[in-house]
């Protein structure tokens, strides 16, 4: 591998142009056929085998007009006035009609005194129902908003909400990943001190990640549907590894020029060696996050096939289009400085000299710095005990939101369990007589339901609409969800005939899922972590000490997001307003992205470390070389790595901020408390014991993921040729 590599990189360089062109040309034909023939983007939120989907799909069938999404269009009089005045009701029946004209609306209901109008009269309730097959959309909303906005001409006052701006919410693309590159510039500037460095991560990430949104996820949303908010996602994993990967390959490049080697001679070896580092990173963090279709969740596998495509871009591009363009760049990746050191090779070794330093401080110091270090770790990870997973609803949203000011009205109203309705499916074939009379009874009179509307009864089903005492995101209505399924209906029927379905059973049903599926994958992942380690490695220690160390980090991070999003420790500090639980599919997305992540520090640092090691040097020596020369990549990769995920915390949408501060705390402990301290610190305390492996093991193939073992002898060139100018 690594010498088909070798002669990639070389090919890439010497045939430029046409490598250039080709991708250029492939990425035309791709993005084509994805704006002609790709899938949309949508909404579907419906999961095989859930109470809540058996509900959709039971009413789907019988009552589409009751199993369709539905929006809420909240009037309130102006200065104290009621809503059923002339004025007011004159308005309201504009209103009306003017979403009754929208194409995708299917029933428009006015408000109804005693139901749908509050104790006081002044604010009142229009239920929008749209299609069942209908797929929920921003643009929908919008119109719907448009339409209502208009009517009212400053008659009453319109806001609206419901299922609709719950199921339809796009997070904003942009901000975020401009803000990342940006801080991502600096960081690469400061590491490397040239333009032309600092411009090939960023100009083939930022390739990449076009190739990846504008072509691949089209083409995957043919076969699957890929969530509106897969974009964001992909845009942040994408920028991040694409910029890593490149990083390391950069880097190397850099190193043999200043060794004196070809340009075509140092690309060839940075593809085999960084490369294929590149290729084993970026292949485990496809592998783990497919490895999200265990939670057995439509949208979720969608996403992350999604996002494996751009991955695969990334890694591609990063072994073909890198070379191509560090052969125009040649010796203009180094600073004049660091080209100047080609006639003074005693300065090489400079830059390395803080981290030697450092290496040797943390070894001399070992037992303090892992004690110290895997206690702050636990005490980070502490708050993971209290984690609520669920999702956010119009509750959370900006103060100033139309489907905020929708939610708080609505709870004045009507109580907090009006945003949060629960939407009973019966199917009436397999009842008996005097069942459905009694099912009402026992519904209305549960102690967490507030009040229930009249069913709509069909041949073969009916809909019962039922709103709890409490908020959606409250424990209490979960609860009601949950006895509602065991006890209340258990209790009428002697068949499996009525199921719970609605937004808010939705999610409750998908978090529940979700956590009952967690610890297979983590296992899973783990497994598969400590295998491939045990291969690169021939170590059953270090393995070992990968996964707990993994685990920690990851777990650091997981306690953060408890202690901002839920707890609201510094929430204002990330413009967040209010507390949320955590996004139910976040920990599992974030587990299997911060895996690749780690597994490729992990290998940076300790394939350094086995080098030396295997070169006849103790422990110890090692481990300082191993610090010494990976330390400085590290840090920057890893700076880059929280600069691009931090800019998605400037996002309004609280997903997208959860998962940018979730994935840079994470990156952070990982490549400081856990690579540079607690990694070197344990490797010490353990010694010789790190590379123990049993006999009987050795029939293991072997992994070679650094080195240049089969590389063809080493091509120099002058070294006037570093410091004459480059040809354009």
């Amino acid at each position: 591998m690594s010498m088909f590599l070798y002669r990639l990189g070389r090919a890439c360089v010497l045939h430029r142009w046409r490598t250039i062109g080709a991708w250029v040309a492939g990425a035309v034909v791709l993005i084509g056929l994805s704006s002609t023939i790709g899938g949309e983007l949508g909404n579907a939120f419906e999961v095989p085998g859930l109470d809540s989907t058996e509900a959709f799909q039971l009413l789907e069938e019988a009552l589409p007009d009751s199993a369709g999404v539905s929006a809420n269009v909240i009037v309130q009089g102006l200065d104290g006035s009621t809503v059923d005045s002339a004025a007011n009701q004159a308005a309201i029946g504009e209103i009306a009609a003017a979403i009754d004209e929208l194409a995708e609306t299917t029933a428009v209901i006015p408000p109804i005194p005693g139901r749908t109008i509050g104790p006081d009269g002044t604010i009142g309730l229009m239920q929008v129902r749209f299609d069942a097959q209908l797929d929920p959309t921003i643009e929908l909303a919008q119109a719907l908003q448009a339409a209502g906005d208009e009517a009212a001409a400053g008659v009453i006052r319109v806001v609206y909400g419901g299922d609709l701006y719950s199921a339809a919410s796009e997070p904003e693309t942009g901000v975020g990943e401009m803000i990342g590159i940006l801080m991502a510039v600096v960081v690469l500037l400061v590491a490397f001190g040239s333009i032309v460095a600092m411009g090939l991560p960023i100009g083939t990430a930022l390739f990449g990640l076009a190739i990846g949104i504008g072509g691949s996820m089209g083409l995957v949303a043919i076969f699957m549907d890929v969530p509106v908010w897969a974009p964001s996602m992909i845009g942040m994993i994408g920028l991040g590894v694409g910029i890593d990967y490149a990083l390391f390959v950069v880097t190397r490049f850099r190193e043999g020029l200043a060794d004196g080697l070809t340009i075509e001679d140092a690309a060839g070896r940075a593809n085999a060696t960084a490369g294929l580092s590149v290729i084993f990173a970026g292949g485990t963090v496809m592998i783990a996050i497919l490895g999200l279709a265990i939670a057995g969740i439509p949208f979720m596998t969608a996403a992350a096939v999604a996002t494996s495509a751009t991955v695969l871009v990334m890694i591609l591009a990063a072994i073909t289009v890198l070379p191509a363009l560090m052969g125009w760049a040649g010796h203009r990746v180094n600073s004049k400085r660091a080209r100047r050191i080609l006639e003074r090779p005693e300065q090489a070794t400079d830059e390395n000299g803080i981290w030697q330093r450092w290496g040797n401080h943390v070894s001399n110091h070992a037992w303090p710095y892992a004690i110290s270090t895997f206690v702050l770790l636990v005490v980070l990870s502490l708050p993971i005990l209290k984690l609520d997973l669920g999702f956010p609803d119009s509750g959370n949203q900006p103060a100033d939101s139309t489907q905020r000011q929708a939610y708080d009205l609505s709870a004045e109203a009507f109580g907090p369990g009006f945003n949060g309705p629960l939407l009973v499916a019966v199917d009436l074939t397999q009842i008996q007589p005097g069942e459905f009379d009694a099912l009402m009874v026992a519904i209305t009179s549960d102690q967490g339901i507030a009040r229930v509307q009249p069913p709509i009864v069909g041949e073969t089903a009916a809909a019962i609409v039922a709103y709890p005492n409490t908020s959606p995101q409250d424990q209490t209505t979960i609860d009601t969800i949950a006895r509602l399924r065991s006890d209340v209906f258990p209790a009428v029927f002697s068949a499996d005939a009525a199921h719970v379905g609605g937004v808010t059973a939705g999610f409750s049903d998908v978090a529940e899922k979700l956590q009952g599926r967690m610890a297979w994958f983590i296992a899973a992942v783990i497994l598969l972590s400590f295998v491939l380690l045990v291969l690169v490695f021939r170590s059953i220690l270090v393995p070992l000490k990968a996964a707990l160390l993994n685990l920690l980090s990851i777990g650091a991070a997981y306690g953060v997001l408890v202690a901002v999003f839920q707890w609201g420790w510094g929430k204002s500090l990330i413009g967040l307003e209010e507390t949320i639980p955590i996004v139910s599919f976040i920990p599992m997305f974030m587990f299997a992205i911060l895996f690749g992540l780690s597994m490729d520090y992990e290998v940076f640092l300790l394939s350094r470390i086995k080098e030396e090691y295997l070169h006849g040097h103790d422990n110890t020596q090692s481990v300082i070389f191993g610090i010494a020369n990976t330390a400085r990549v590290i840090t920057s990769a890893a700076l880059i790595m929280i600069s691009v995920f931090l800019g998605f915390v400037t996002n309004p949408d609280p997903m997208l901020k959860m998962m940018g501060l979730g994935l840079a705390t994470a990156i952070f402990v990982d490549a400081t408390i856990v690579r540079i301290i607690l990694v070197p610190a344990t490797m010490k305390l353990m010694g010789a014991a790190n590379w123990w492996f049993p006999s009987w093991l050795e029939w293991l193939p072997r992994l070679e993921i650094e080195g240049e073992t089969g590389l063809p002898s080493r091509e120099y060139e002058p070294v006037d040729a570093a410091l004459e100018p480059q040809p354009a």
